[in-house]
């Protein structure tokens, strides 16, 4: 047999080997296939069809164990390292590496004007409670934890450099080298500034790592917020005393117009005083009219006699009454026409109008700077006493034990959380594996 015969037989087979598979042998391959056991549930199959698909029996990986523990021991087991690991490690950083801080306390009030406090919670019985300048207390609080405050303390004790110590933890230590925000964010966690709504008392607690360091703050502290306060004083006092200056200066000068005013009137008029001259005028008429009132009597006791009229004393009595008319009209017009006014003479009736004006001005002017002057003077007592301050009851003092951090109750809280936090886990995934089964 040649090579070429050979070649050609293993080409053969090789069709016949990879062939497709006629229908006869599709249909007996089909009849041969075991059925499957009645018996078998349909959750058994699911788990047999799960075996064979698992991922861990493909080629190269090892297949996995089946836990063959009891499951009180798997419960021991989770919960060792999901919960009692965890709070182990809480634990070991508590008590093995965690750095003691002390508290130092302080307790003040804002005294001074009382206003009522507004606190829906009280109902019925808020307007019965009262406290003291609730504005000027939430002023300091906020002043406490403000970023301001906190400059003014690094400027002048080194807050950083007290919370960046060598006896902090690594966990609780400031960086010194960080910015401003950040240390206005480490000092919020470590001072807190509590209002008392009812009786507005200040409770100040400042935490450090050293008890001069908790001292030195809270007294600084303390410092700053009667700096605030004098300070919010003496601008309100200073507003008050500048408002009553302002209002004297006013009136004083409203009077000095009003003054001036008058002395224009007199050189307008060439009259001193209007109504002194009235009443002269006023006066003078009456004298003339008594004088008139006898002439015309005589004049006619002459004529009632048979004298002539052209006789001497008659004559003169009709001269005396007509001068007598002439000087009462002129003295008429002075005070109630305008033609004096008009033949460049004095109109007394409208001196009186403006001078009345004027001197009702004057009167006006003189009340309100009497009134500015005794306010201003009131003013500048009350600013000489200091009517908002602050007042220190419980002033700080040198702690002697470390409060904080509470280790014993960290790590009980902790511990709970951790436990919390596995059962609700375990619960979901249960829940999760009962839906997919």
């Amino acid at each position: 047999m040649s090579f070429d015969d050979v070649k050609d037989d293993t080409r053969e087979g090789e069709i016949v080997t990879f062939g497709a598979p006629t229908r006869s042998e599709l249909r007996r391959s089909a009849e041969t296939i075991r059925p499957v056991p009645a018996d078998r549930s349909a959750r058994a199959l699911a788990a047999s069809i799960r075996r064979r698909l698992d991922w861990t029996r493909l080629p190269g990986l090892r297949p996995r164990q089946e836990d063959t523990s009891t499951y009180g021991s798997r419960i021991v087991r989770r919960v060792s390292l999901f919960v009692l690991l965890p709070t182990l490690v809480i634990g070991l950083y508590l008590f093995g590496f965690a750095s003691d801080q002390y508290v130092a306390e302080a307790q003040f009030a804002v005294r001074g004007n009382v206003e009522p406090m507004e606190n829906i919670a009280l109902g019925q019985y808020t307007n019965l409670i009262q406290k003291h300048n609730s504005q000027d207390s939430f002023i300091v609080r906020d002043y406490i934890g403000s970023q301001t405050m906190v400059e003014a303390l690094e400027k002048s004790i080194g807050l950083s450099t007290m919370f960046s110590r060598r006896q902090a933890d690594f966990w609780t230590r400031l960086n010194p080298n960080g910015p401003i925000e950040d240390l206005t964010k480490y000092w919020r966690r470590q001072v807190d500034a509590h209002i008392d709504s009812i009786s507005g008392v200040i409770r100040l607690t400042v935490r450090a790592f050293t008890p001069e360091d908790a001292l030195t703050i809270s007294r600084a502290v303390v410092a700053r917020s009667e700096a605030l306060i004098n300070d919010i004083s003496k601008r309100a006092q200073a507003d008050m005393v500048a408002q009553a200056q302002a209002d004297a200066t006013t009136a004083q000068e409203r009077l000095r117009k009003a003054h001036l005013a008058l002395q224009l009137f007199r050189n307008q008029w060439g009259v001193i005083d209007p109504v002194k001259t009235a009443e002269g005028t006023l006066a003078t008429l009456t004298l003339l009219r008594k004088d008139k009132l006898k002439a015309e009597n005589d004049l006619q006791i002459l004529r009632g006699s048979s004298l002539d009229e052209r006789s001497r004393s008659i004559q003169i009595l009709v001269a005396n009454l007509a001068a007598i008319d002439q000087q009462m009209k002129t003295l008429q017009d002075e005070l109630t026409s305008a033609a004096g006014a008009a033949g460049g003479g004095s109109n007394l009736t409208e001196a009186l109008l403006q001078y009345e004006g004027l001197l009702v001005e004057r009167t006006i002017a003189e009340k309100l700077e009497e009134s500015a002057n005794m306010l201003l003077d009131r003013a500048r007592v009350s600013a000489s006493k200091q009517h908002i301050f602050l007042a220190t009851f419980v002033p700080p003092v040198l702690p002697t034990d470390s409060l904080y951090p509470e280790r014993g109750h960290t790590l009980i809280v902790s511990f709970f959380c951790f436990l919390v936090i596995w059962s609700s886990s375990s619960l979901l995934l249960a829940g999760i594996r009962d839906q997919r089964m």
